[in-house]
């Protein structure tokens, strides 16, 4: 019997981001590091690419210059006329869109691991942009099984308005890593050893499809994003509500209505409304204050994938 499996091209070049944030440091640490020495990485047949994104961010410790990196990766943007006018993200973003794309052409990267951090306790998790890619729904079941027993989460941002242009969706299959808690700006060892073997597992993974492994069908746990939640505001939109202490650092844990959400300072606890039970992540992600995002409600859902193997093989 013909087994029924998704025959992909194998993989050819890889990119790995860090400082796509600049004050986002496990990415730059490894990065750097992999710069100067990049045995880790290397895996047979394979071209793997460390590279520094927002270098000035970098240098200056923060989140970015003039916007947000990881969010102009819009044709708008990658198409503009380039200008010393331009914010230093936009021109940027078109530097990398001709180093790594261009995006959504033949040429493109196969795979960029884009390395980010969070504030929130959001432990090892893994950004997925399509909920019907085998592929990498595939990659991420070989990741979250060899971290086991440390959790690994997947948080899809498939969403016809939450979701962003991403520094990593120029490759034909972008992977989001994102690891947390760490304040912005430090380094935690815990925090990087996690984010490493995250690497280490994915590049595995690379290699064995593209010595003809056949992996399986399988099923993965997912947190969809549904809504995006705003802190609480006064008649002059300044925040009047804090993170609840019963909501802070649960991220991924089940949120039911009526649990506090909020506090304010005179002791009022907020709850959550709605009629059903949410997974929260990013919750009080000290980058997204300045979005006036609180936290994300996710539902959780499972997603399968085919069997799948090289087309080489």
């Amino acid at each position: 019997m013909i087994s029924c499996h998704a025959a992909e091209d194998p993989i050819k070049k890889v990119a790995i981001f860090g400082g796509t944030h600049g004050n986002e440091l496990t990415g730059v640490f490894l990065v750097k590091h992999w710069l100067e020495n990049g045995t880790e990485i290397q895996r047979t047949g394979l071209e793997v690419k460390p590279f520094i994104t927002n270098p000035r961010a970098v240098k200056e410790c923060t989140r970015y210059i003039d916007c947000d990196l990881n969010r102009v990766f819009g044709p708008e943007n990658l198409g503009k006329k380039m200008s010393e006018d331009l914010p230093y993200e936009v021109r940027r973003a078109q530097e990398i869109n001709r180093l790594f794309g261009p995006k959504d052409s033949e040429d493109s990267y196969d795979i960029i691991f884009d390395l980010h951090n969070t504030t929130s306790n959001m432990g090892c998790t893994l950004i997925l942009e399509d909920s019907k890619n085998d592929f990498l729904i595939q990659m991420f079941h070989y990741i979250k099984t060899s971290l086991a027993p440390l959790p690994c989460y997947v948080y899809l941002i498939e969403h016809p308005s939450l979701r962003y242009a991403t520094t990593r969706s120029i490759a034909k299959y972008p992977v989001g890593i994102e690891v947390g808690p760490q304040p912005q700006g430090v380094l935690r060892a815990d925090i990087l050893d996690q984010m490493r073997k995250m690497i280490k597992h994915a590049l595995d993974f690379i290699h064995n499809f593209n010595e003809g492994k056949e992996f399986p069908p399988c099923a993965i746990e997912v947190y969809k994003i549904m809504e995006k939640v705003d802190y609480p505001r006064n008649e002059s939109g300044e925040i009047a509500a804090i993170i609840h202490p019963k909501l802070q650092d649960q991220d991924w844990k089940p949120l039911h209505p009526g649990d506090p959400v909020f506090l304010t300072l005179d002791g009022k606890t907020v709850p959550l409304g709605g009629d059903h039970t949410v997974y929260p992540a990013f919750v009080n992600e000290a980058a997204y204050y300045e979005k006036k995002e609180a936290f994300a409600k996710t539902a959780k859902l499972t997603l399968n994938a085919k069997s799948i193997r090289s087309s080489l093989h």
